[in-house]
């Protein structure tokens, strides 16, 4: 008994000496970053469609982004922006494949720098030369006058039964070693750390039935995690008339896959697998502030929830992402922790590359110039913590890589969002209203001429974006070139073997001369 005393006096002293040492060197950060999660789940209306009670957690007790946005709707280039805080044209993060040299300065470093312990556990995904062959030639051949599918038509997969939890084990298993460094390192640490943790979920899953080159395009989930979605919830999205489509948003609908036909239950089914999806993503979200309250820590943690893009999941006549409508464009940023106030909602249009300088601001790290992004602390803090510092009143996000055939670029300002495409000339621009009409049924660009104007005014004041647009096709056709020449004699059998090979073979002679064409045309 007398042991037991004296086990538990050394265990409370431990507690307590921790409790200060890490109040002393300032907050800890933990970041929690999602694939494909559409952020506006993380406030009502979306909230009400699925059970997402750690994510109600970070919203009653810090404060939630209502207009937080990706820079580019897509995996590499995405979080190339959170990490380095650039735009991507600014680093040519430009598709999956091309974004950041592994030796980057992220502001993860700048922490270490500082003297923060760090860890990085997940899907990172920021430096180029990852991702697919058939992903990068995809990209690279998007002017190609040819119209392939390029990747499965999406699906649903029920599987295990109601005590079935764990459906994405590899997430599963990153979330449960990061929480044992928590519990093991992190709680045993004098000095302030940094933990980022990066899930797949709820990207949907490759559909292993088309092949080894397969996207994906499956949305699996279990009946346990599909109980939490309220399916009377689940609306039906309207979709346009496929002859009134803008050129680029039919070019992703074909080249996904989805222009043919799909019954109000198929598209139900997807909507419904892929909430549930989100469902047991929120659960990871848990285990790591459970973990973090249990050890102690919790009350001294920066706690970010965020996600590189959304997913469409049937909206617009599309799924995945690549595309600047709100499904797929629109992420979730929720922040928790000491000096941020509680229950706060925020209208301000933000975006994944405020997290770079807002990170540095929150632990008193010196900020390197050139960054793109602005802190948001002063957003966050309590009333009277903070200095004022005023935020634009705008986003900007592009897109360069496969299933859109032209480089975009979306200005999200008040109620307006402003889409241009490739030099500002060839392809008609879009124009949204988002208050009155949040569908984005309605483009009303040709209605509101100085509106587009204005932001094309706006827009080419913060990035020349016909000039990006002209180095972006050039640098495609220099690394398709290069690409094809590294192939030699098997060129033909690899080209013919992507993504695209079912509609390749239909026309195998007419895809090569599409592609010979395009390469012929000026440089």
């Amino acid at each position: 008994m007398h042991a037991l005393c004296i086990a538990l006096i050394i265990l409370s002293q431990s507690y307590v000496y921790r409790a200060m040492c890490q109040n002393r060197t300032g907050p800890n950060i933990v970041m929690v970053m999602s694939d494909a999660f559409d952020g506006r789940l993380t406030f009502d209306p979306g909230s009400r469609v699925v059970q997402l009670p750690y994510i109600n957690y970070l919203r009653e007790l810090g404060t939630v982004f209502l207009n937080s946005y990706t820079n580019s709707p897509i995996c590499c280039p995405s979080r190339a922006v959170m990490w380095s805080g650039r735009f991507a044209h600014l680093t040519e993060s430009w598709n999956n494949f091309k974004c950041l040299d592994p030796k980057y300065t992220t502001w993860i470093d700048r922490l270490q720098q500082k003297g923060y312990n760090t860890k990085s556990m997940g899907k990172l995904d920021y430096t180029s030369g990852s991702h697919s062959v058939s992903n990068r030639v995809e990209a690279w051949t998007r002017d190609v006058r040819f119209l392939l599918r390029q990747e499965g038509r999406p699906v649903v997969d029920l599987v295990g039964n109601m005590s079935t939890v764990r459906v994405m084990t590899g997430d599963w298993k990153t979330t449960d070693s990061a929480c044992q460094w928590i519990r093991h390192s992190a709680a045993a640490l004098s000095q302030p750390f940094a933990l980022y943790l990066g899930l797949n979920l709820p990207h949907p899953y490759r559909t292993t039935s088309l092949g080894p080159t397969a996207g994906g395009s499956t949305f699996r989930t279990s009946p346990y995690w599909l109980k939490k979605v309220a399916t009377e919830l689940i609306s039906v999205p309207k979709w346009l008339p496929i002859p009134a489509m803008h050129p680029v948003d039919y070019y992703s609908t074909f080249t996904k896959n989805c222009s043919g036909n799909f019954t109000e239950e198929e598209i139900r089914n997807i909507r419904a697998y892929y909430y549930a999806m989100c469902a047991e993503t929120d659960a990871m979200l848990g285990q790591v502030i459970s973990t973090l309250r249990d050890s102690g820590l919790l009350n001294n943690t920066i706690v970010i929830f965020t996600a590189d893009h959304g997913d469409m999941a049937m909206e617009h006549r599309q799924f995945y992402k690549m595309s600047m409508f709100e499904g797929s464009s629109h992420i979730p940023l929720l922040v928790m922790g000491p000096g941020v106030k509680s229950g706060q909602e925020i209208h301000q249009p933000v975006s994944l590359v405020d997290i770079y300088p807002t990170v540095l601001d929150i632990t008193d790290t010196p900020a390197p110039g050139g960054l793109s992004g602005h802190s948001l602390l002063p957003l966050l803090s309590k009333p009277g913590s903070r200095r004022t510092q005023s935020h634009p009143d705008w986003v900007l996000s592009e897109y360069h890589g496969c299933n859109a055939n032209a480089s975009t670029y979306m200005l999200r300002s008040d109620r307006w969002k402003f889409i241009a495409y490739a030099d500002g000339l060839s392809i008609p621009s879009q124009l949204f209203n988002l208050t009155l009409d949040k569908e984005e049924l309605h483009n009303v660009a040709s209605k509101f001429p100085d509106v587009c104007g204005h932001y094309d005014k706006m827009l080419r004041s913060i990035v020349d974006y016909p000039q990006v647009s002209e180095a972006v096709r050039l640098y495609n056709k220099q690394e398709f070139m290069a690409w094809r020449k590294s192939l030699g004699d098997n060129y033909t059998q690899v080209i013919a073997n992507l993504r695209w090979h079912i509609d390749w073979q239909s026309d195998i002679l007419g895809n090569e001369k599409a592609i010979d064409d395009w390469l012929k045309d000026s440089q």
